[in-house]
């Protein structure tokens, strides 16, 4: 009765079948261990000293920027050159732009600096001259992924839409480190902007979506199974039904 497994037919499935269910397990599989690290990272996070609160370190000391580093408070010294606003960032649902400095330090690269907020319509306050200390939370360098971030391009001269060293090198004539501070105690008419948790280190919505595609992939691992079953059945059903003479659909 079963020698229809035989057909070329039932070989084209069942070689599907059997390459099938493993892929998907694979998948699922991956997929579930991408939620786990979000999950032990988050805890990791949750257990590890507020990087606010640790003491503030050489710039050099904390680059390049990692899940550990970022928060940390750095210092560096150096002349700020170009100013630049970075437009259409919200700050307690206000309108308004980061205030972005680049400090030349000694080395000759550039650490941009949010030196602070600005509310929409502000005037924005030159940078301070001559030789200034800084000392910020340190960041990593933001994508087209992060809030606020302008990846369109065409912006105005003086203005830039995504912080990190990609997109600055094409404005200035010197390297630029690709990493930002952000000031915790700016000068008067700017608003301190707070410090982001690095990414990755939390359970964000890209966590559930590990976990809903794991939640996919074995559901595509019943439906193969079922579909087989279902045709294998059928199959047999049909066989059965010309053994006893029984007119069967075609």
């Amino acid at each position: 009765m079963y020698r229809f497994l035989l057909t070329p037919r039932w070989w084209g499935i069942n070689v599907f079948v059997l390459l099938a269910i493993p892929f998907c397990v694979f998948m699922g599989t991956w997929q579930l261990g991408r939620f786990e690290d979000r999950v032990d990272s988050h805890r990791s996070a949750e257990a590890a000293p507020d990087p606010g609160k640790r003491a503030a370190a050489p710039l050099a000391e904390l680059l390049p920027v990692d899940q550990e580093t970022s928060g940390r408070h750095a210092t560096a010294t150096g002349r700020y050159a170009d100013q630049l606003v970075v437009p259409n960032r919200e700050l307690d649902e206000k309108p308004g732009s980061y205030v972005l400095a680049l400090l030349r330090t000694d080395g000759g690269r550039a650490l941009p600096v949010v030196r602070g907020w600005l509310p929409a319509g502000e005037a924005v306050p030159p940078a301070p001259k001559g030789e200034v200390s800084v000392t910020g939370a340190l960041q990593a360098p933001e994508n087209s992924g992060t809030d606020g971030a302008d990846s369109r391009g065409g912006l105005p001269p003086g203005q830039v839409g995504i912080i990190s060293g990609a997109s600055l090198v094409n404005l200035v004539p010197y390297a630029v480190y690709d990493a930002w501070v952000t000031v915790t105690e700016p000068e008067a008419g700017l608003t301190p902007v707070p410090a982001q948790a690095p990414q990755g280190s939390g359970l964000d919505l890209k966590a559930f979506q590990n976990l809903g595609y794991t939640g996919e992939w074995f559901v595509f691992v019943a439906f193969v199974i079922f579909m087989w079953f279902r045709l294998f059945r059928r199959e047999t059903e049909a066989i059965k039904d010309r053994a006893l003479g029984l007119e069967t659909a075609a």
